[in-house]
C-alpha cells in the first residue's frame, strides 16, 4: 500500500515542503529503505520509529518498505521527519484511517516510548506553511509556541504519537495553541541593565549614542577596569525596540540553532552576543557540513561584542570583513550554499598594550615598543577601516565613582537615538519604497558611495577641516567615507540637515586611534 504525508524541512533559515511517501510491498523478507538523500540521523529514524510504533500500541510491519523523502535532490538532515513517517506507516498498513491527512503538515522527533521531542526551525516551518496555504501544523508541544506566532496557522501541540493519531482521526479535539504578540513584547521586551549604572565615561556614552543612532561599528581601547565591557553590555538598551518583523528574523535564527528556551515564542529584545576569543571561524560566521549560523548571525539586529580583540585568531577576524559590508554571510559547500543574515552592530574592545596601561596616566606601562607593536598588529588595517568609530576609554577616577550626581540613563540616550533614526527613515523613505526593507537603507552606516555623495552635504568650514584631516592624518578612502557617515549621524542627532564643522570635528576625533595607538 502507498501513503503520503506532508512535512516541512529546513535549509539555511528557510523551510521547504517535504512530501513523505511510504510504500509497503508484499514479500517475506522485511527491510526498510529510506531514500531521498537522507543523512545519518534520518537513516537512524527507522529504529526509533519502529520502537515508537510498537510501544504506542500499534504494529510495525515486517514487510519490504520504501520511505521516500521528496524532493529527492535535496539533502535531508535531522530527526524532525520521524512523526510523519510513523503516521504514514500506520496509514499504509491500514491501522488508522484518515481522510484529510494532506491538510496537515506534521513534524516531530520520536523517542522510543512514543513521546515527542522538540525540533529545530519550527518557526521557519510555520512561515512556509502559511506561504503554501497549509492551515494546520502538528508540532511538539515544546515548539508550538513559536509556530503560533505566525498568524493564519493553527499550530496544534502534540506530546505523543498516540495523541497525534487521536487528533488526526478526530477522537481527540485539535485545539490550536494561542499566543498574544503584544503580551510577549510587554513581558519580555525590557532589560535588566541601564547606563545609569555607569559612573563617569560621559564621552564614551556620547560615542555609543552616535554609534547606535547610525548603526556604526565601534571599537573601545582602554586599560583594564575602565568599563569597556560594562558599556558594551548596555548598548541594546538604547537601540530602538524590535519590530515584529525583526523579532521574527532573529527568532528564526535562534530556532534553527536550537537556542530557544522550551515554550519560548519570540525573542523580544535585541540580542547581545559575546563569544570567547578562542572561537573558531565556523563558530563566528557559521559553517559545518550542514551549515549552521554563527555568532555574527545570532547577533542579527543586535550587538556582536568581541572583547580583547587582538586575542582572537587573525584569520578568524578577517572573515568578518565581508559581512560587515553587506550585512549577510554566505557559506558555500560543494553542492549548495546558504546565506544567513548578519546585520548587527560590531562592538570590539581591547587594551592599548599587553599589560594594559600604555595610556593610563596613573600606572606605568611595562611593555616595550616592540611588544606594543606586535600586540596591535594582530588586528589588520583593512578590518579597522571597517570600524567606523574608534574610541579611547580612559580609566575612571575615584572622584567620578563616588560623585553623587545622576548619571545619564539609557532612556536619555535612547531618545537621541530615536530622533536620529526618524530623520534617517525620512531621508531614505523613497529608497525603501522602491526596494523594500531588505534591499533598502534605514541607517547611515549602510549608505553606498552614491548616497554618501547625495546626503552628506558639508558647509565650507567643515569641508576645509576634512581636507586638512585627510592630508595630515593620512585617512584612507574608506576612512573618509566612514568619517562622512559618522558626521551625518552626529548632524542627525543635532537635527541638522547640513554637516557643520562641529560634526566633522567630532567624527574625525572618532578616527584618531588608528593613527596613534595602532602604529
Amino acid at each position: 500500500m502507498l501513503a503520503k504525508v506532508k512535512s516541512v524541512a529546513v535549509f539555511g533559515i528557510d523551510a521547504y515542503l517535504l512530501d513523505i511517501e511510504i510504500y509497503i510491498a508484499t514479500g517475506d523478507m522485511p527491510y526498510v529503505a529510506i531514500v531521498g538523500l537522507p543523512d545519518t540521523a534520518v537513516k537512524e529514524s527507522r529504529d526509533r520509529v519502529k520502537a515508537a510504533i510498537n510501544t504506542s500500541g500499534y504494529r510495525f510491519p515486517h514487510k519490504p518498505m520504501t520511505i521516500n523523502l521528496a524532493p529527492a535532490d535535496r539533502k535531508k538532515e535531522g530527526p524532525a521527519f520521524e512523526l510523519p513517517i510513523a503516521i504514514g506507516i500506520l496509514i499504509a498498513t491500514g491501522q488508522i484511517g484518515i481522510q484529510d491527512v494532506r491538510e496537515y503538515a506534521i513534524v516531530g522527533e520520536l523517542s522510543l516510548d512514543g513521546r515527542l521531542r522538540p525540533v529545530k526551525g519550527c518557526l521557519s516551518m510555520a512561515l512556509k506553511c502559511k506561504e503554501l496555504g497549509i492551515k494546520k501544523l502538528l508540532a511538539p508541544s515544546e515548539n508550538v509556541s513559536e509556530a503560533a506566532i505566525v498568524a493564519g496557522i493553527d499550530a496544534i501541540p502534540v506530546k505523543t504519537l498516540a495523541d497525534t493519531v487521536g487528533i488526526l482521526t478526530g477522537s481527540i479535539p485539535a485545539i490550536p495553541h494561542k499566543v498574544t504578540v503584544e503580551e510577549i513584547f510587554k513581558e519580555s521586551g525590557s532589560y535588566d541593565v541601564d547606563y545609569a549604572d555607569v559612573k563617569g565615561q560621559e564621552h564614551a556614552k556620547r560615542a555609543l549614542t552616535v554609534a547606535v543612532a547610525g548603526n556604526h561599528n565601534l571599537i573601545m581601547v582602554g586599560p583594564p577596569g575602565s568599563g569597556k565591557t560594562m558599556l558594551a553590555q548596555r548598548i541594546p538598551t538604547i537601540m530602538p525596540s524590535l519590530t515584529l518583523e525583526e523579532a521574527l528574523d532573529t527568532t528564526r535564527i535562534y530556532s534553527i540553532a536550537g537556542l530557544l528556551n522550551p515554550g519560548q515564542s519570540l525573542i523580544a529584545t535585541r540580542p547581545f552576543r559575546a563569544p570567547h576569543h578562542t572561537i573558531s571561524t565556523a563558530g563566528l560566521v557559521g559553517g559545518g557540513s550542514f551549515p549552521r549560523p554563527g555568532e555574527i548571525s545570532l547577533s542579527h539586529h543586535g550587538v556582536l561584542f568581541l572583547d580583547e580583540l587582538p586575542e582572537f585568531d587573525r584569520k578568524t577576524l578577517e572573515v568578518l570583513r565581508q559581512p560587515l559590508e553587506t550585512g549577510s554571510i554566505t557559506i558555500s559547500r560543494a553542492m549548495s550554499s546558504v546565506t544567513y543574515p548578519a546585520s548587527s552592530v560590531l562592538v570590539a574592545s581591547c587594551n592599548p598594550c599587553p599589560c594594559g596601561f600604555y595610556t593610563d596616566k596613573q600606572r606605568p606601562c611595562r611593555c616595550t615598543p616592540h611588544q606594543i607593536q606586535n600586540y596591535m598588529s594582530k588586528v589588520s588595517g583593512p578590518l579597522l577601516d571597517r570600524i567606523d568609530i574608534q574610541l579611547e576609554v580612559p580609566a575612571v577616577r575615584y572622584g567620578e565613582l563616588v560623585a553623587d550626581r545622576e548619571a545619564q540613563s539609557s532612556d536619555d540616550m535612547r531618545k537621541k537615538v530615536l530622533a536620529a533614526r526618524i530623520m534617517q527613515k525620512e531621508r531614505f523613505k523613497d529608497l525603501l519604497a522602491n526596494h523594500g526593507q531588505e534591499q533598502g537603507i534605514m541607517v547611515n552606516a549602510r549608505m553606498s558611495s552614491k548616497q554618501v555623495k547625495k546626503y552628506c552635504i558639508l558647509d565650507k568650514p567643515a569641508e576645509t577641516l576634512l581636507h586638512q584631516a585627510m592630508t595630515d592624518l593620512g585617512i584612507s578612502a574608506r576612512g573618509h567615507s566612514k568619517v562622512l557617515k559618522v558626521a551625518r549621524t552626529i548632524a542627525d542627532i543635532d537635527e541638522s540637515q547640513i554637516i557643520k564643522i562641529d560634526h566633522i570635528s567630532e567624527a574625525i576625533q572618532y578616527r584618531s586611534l588608528d593613527r596613534t595607538l595602532w602604529k
